[in-house]
């Protein structure tokens, strides 16, 4: 049986070519496509509603929504009619799924969203909108989710619940161990060795068991990055190097977690302003050691990539969400086609 595999979009790929490749992919056996929506870059609902009206099965994903951007009951009625347009997946479920994050800094406080107390507006969020999506009303009294007699209004229409699965983006122990305990699934992080994903699928588990799941109750696909070139494999490290030192530079709690030095993160950072350019990244790149970029993404040829992917699920990934890092996608969907590690 081939292995359930997604695609990642954030904004490296110019939007047209984007749909284009989700149908490439589609006809190739991949399953899903998971739009980022983290940046002030590209709104995710727009792209992920142009992918739903353009494909016939995949489903498709925020990866993730910021709860501190949206009142959940605004996210619940998006969610709701992006699910009427997508109509249903093969399998009779959803063709869309929700990606939920807590956001980072500095955007977040720049933009004046404060991040007070992550792990408590997370589990109201995903409780307020689970509640919305049974398509009762539902009254929410919490610290950051008030909802007074809510519903979703469908006048007309489909009137049942809305099986849309609830995801969360989760990087540190305790939002694991959240996600495991009141989520369909974890969006597990990108650029983290493998050491780090074992770790957060315990601690997935040690959350599931408090709500009287398992850990195979709890769906954990992982953002990972695949910069990938036949021809080229020295330029797909460069520019997975460049990747590294972009969120060495301006996510560092994304690279917390990467083994990273933080004396490499402070140099980086000297190079490396806030917003960044292409050109900083590259700038930068040489900074980055080969044995890094190599421990926390699939790079070099087809047959390197797929076996860091294997690696990965192995881990305990159940859906490789693959970055392409390249601006020419088609080597990375054909070189994971209907595949089994």
């Amino acid at each position: 049986m081939a292995q359930r595999m997604a695609l990642y979009f954030q904004d490296k790929h110019p939007i047209g070519y984007e749909i284009e490749m989700a149908r490439y992919a589609e006809e190739r056996g991949f399953s899903e496509i998971w739009q980022g929506d983290t940046r002030l870059a590209r709104d995710c609902v727009v792209l992920m509603s142009a992918l739903l009206a353009s494909t016939e099965r995949l489903r498709i994903a925020s990866g993730v929504l910021p709860i501190y951007t949206r009142n959940p009951a605004v996210i619940a009625a998006t969610w709701s009619t992006m699910h009427e347009l997508g109509g249903p997946a093969p399998d009779g479920g959803s063709r869309v799924m929700l990606g939920l994050g807590a956001w980072w800094e500095p955007i977040a406080g720049r933009v004046g969203a404060g991040r007070r107390k992550p792990l408590t507006a997370m589990r109201e969020n995903v409780e307020a909108i689970r509640a919305l999506f049974t398509m009762e009303e539902i009254t929410y009294e919490g610290e950051f989710v008030h909802l007074d007699r809510v519903s979703l209004d469908v006048a007309y229409g489909d009137t049942s619940p809305r099986d849309i699965p609830i995801y969360i983006g989760a990087t540190g122990p305790k939002m694991l161990e959240l996600t495991g305990e009141i989520a369909d699934g974890a969006m597990l992080n990108y650029v983290v060795p493998i050491d780090y994903i074992r770790d957060a699928v315990a601690r997935v588990s040690v959350g599931a068991a408090k709500s009287g799941r398992t850990i195979d109750d709890i769906d954990r696909p992982e953002l990972l990055i695949c910069s990938l070139s036949e021809d080229d494999p020295d330029l797909a490290l460069l520019t997975g190097k460049s990747l590294v030192a972009y969120y060495l530079g301006t996510e560092p709690h994304i690279m917390a977690a990467s083994g990273a030095d933080p004396e490499l993160i402070d140099r980086v950072k000297e190079v490396v302003g806030w917003p960044a350019t292409e050109a900083d990244y590259y700038k930068a790149a040489p900074l980055i050691g080969d044995d890094l970029v190599r421990g926390i993404m699939a790079v070099g040829s087809a047959s390197e990539c797929r076996d860091k992917v294997a690696e990965f699920i192995d881990a305990g990934v159940t859906c490789p969400v693959l970055y392409p890092l390249m601006d020419n996608m088609e080597p990375v969907i054909d070189a994971f086609a209907h595949w089994s590690p």
